[in-house]
């Protein structure tokens, strides 16, 4: 089992181009292989959960080639698969992909890893159900893997239950499939990448306030012409240097050509709540999917702040840093309103919470979130486990750097699923790590 020790440091500095967006990766590449030629995307993130994807694509048909920094997804004719869809750790490629497949004349399989078979699927079973296909949980408590028996779709009207751009982005991507008007309303906005490339593509979405209509195309689906993608760097991976600067005065971080998502962004929000001094610079490209620019954070003395209601699923991968930077803080940190942590890779809530014990940090664990009392030292010669969670790893890592001796992170091969080149950046901003 691989672990890092992670040692502290006064201050942070350096520029960094993260890694491209995940979930706009995962989104342009099933949408490229829809589309009859090929499509080329610049950016996309050859990181685990994405090449899953990739891999599903060509073995439902698509035919995809690397060439250089860009990769090129010739589309067409999807065919039933040969073999089990395995998605990895990826619950937007497993959600997403079910969307699509829901409308397809066959029966599909799909799995994913033992974490991946432990988060809820009912909530995709549900809706595809209600739009005329049949879906079969075969793990244990409605979860993976899902055996999916494609039918003719029919439009539905959807009020969400929970807030998920995962679900919903699955309803829409069925509902290009279907013959009718297709209505999802969110309680809640969460990310619209699913939207946007729908836009971008002129696709007959409509969209007001918080309800999303489209016009089906039935059986046969939508006639899409190949496309230009440029995807965006992860707003979740520049999230973690943010963090490390924000938290040291005397720090200064610039992130290049990160996603600006109003969506996904309100950890900045977050930030200057609690005194960081965040400046923003923002770009255009014509080819872009998301709107993208420079962020620029310098160190200081942060303060406590809360986080909940309708900020919780524009914000919901970040908090485990918030949890990290309400330990660094002073004051009391409140996250509340966040039990969809405990549904994600990990139950988020309680590893931050046996993780920030470890290192010294006094806490209450609530049933959706987290009381920090920050301000306090940070232990050394703490060894934390990721629970072969990404964020979680990569989240206590950030922590380390203000410790007072190092800390081991245990099982940090997770990482690769999101951040293959996480532990090089962390290294070019000056921080000192041992990989064993």
């Amino acid at each position: 089992m691989e672990q890092a020790v992670v040692s502290p440091c006064a201050k942070v500095s350096g520029s960094i181009v993260v890694p491209g967006d995940k979930s706009v990766s995962h989104r342009a590449a099933m949408m490229s292989s829809l589309a009859s030629g090929t499509s080329e995307i610049s950016g996309f993130l050859r990181a685990e959960d994405c090449l899953n994807t990739l891999k599903a694509l060509e073995t439902l048909g698509a035919v995809v080639k690397f060439s250089g920094d860009k990769i090129l997804v010739t589309g067409g004719k999807w065919h039933q698969p040969e073999a089990i869809l395995d998605l990895g750790n990826s619950g937007t490629g497993l959600r997403l992909m079910a969307g699509l497949l829901a409308g397809r004349p066959w029966v599909s399989e799909l799995t994913g890893d033992e974490s991946l078979r432990s988060r809820p699927m009912q909530r995709i079973k549900e809706p595809l159900e209600k739009m005329g296909a049949l879906l079969e949980l075969t793990g244990p408590k409605g979860c993976a893997p899902l055996r999916i028996k494609g039918a003719k779709l029919h439009a539905i009207d959807y009020q969400m239950p929970v807030a998920s751009a995962q679900v919903k982005s699955c309803i829409l991507l069925a509902a290009l499939f279907a013959e009718g008007v297709t209505t999802v309303i969110e309680k809640e906005k969460t990310r619209d990448h699913t939207e946007r490339i729908f836009m971008q593509l002129g696709l007959p979405l409509t969209i007001e306030d918080n309800k999303l209509i489209l016009h089906g195309f039935g059986p046969g689906g939508p006639e899409l012409p190949p496309a230009k993608w440029q995807v965006p760097g992860d707003f979740s991976s520049a999230a973690f240097w943010l963090a490390a600067a924000a938290a040291k005065p005397g720090s200064r971080v610039v992130i290049r050509r990160a996603g600006l998502n109003p969506r996904r962004t309100a950890f900045l929000n977050v930030l200057r709540r609690m005194g960081a001094d965040i400046k923003v610079e923002t770009s255009e490209d014509g080819n872009a999917a998301e709107p993208f620019g420079d962020i620029i954070v310098n160190g200081a003395r942060l303060r406590r702040t809360e986080v909940g209601g309708e900020e919780i699923p524009n914000i919901i991968d970040e908090l485990p840093l918030v949890a990290v930077l309400g330990a660094l803080a002073d004051g009391k940190t409140i996250i509340s309103g966040a039990h969809e942590l405990r549904l994600k890779e990990s139950d988020r809530i309680a590893a931050m919470a046996v993780n920030l014990r470890l290192a010294g940090v006094e806490l209450e664990e609530k049933e959706d979130g987290l009381v920090i009392y920050g301000g306090g030292k940070i232990r050394g010669n703490a060894s934390v486990e990721s629970r072969g969670d990404h964020r979680i790893a990569m989240a206590m890592t950030i922590l380390a750097l203000s410790a007072e001796e190092g800390i081991t992170i245990r099982n940090i091969a997770c990482v690769a699923t999101s951040y293959p080149s996480f532990w090089d950046h962390l290294r070019s901003i000056g921080a000192k790590v041992r990989i064993s």
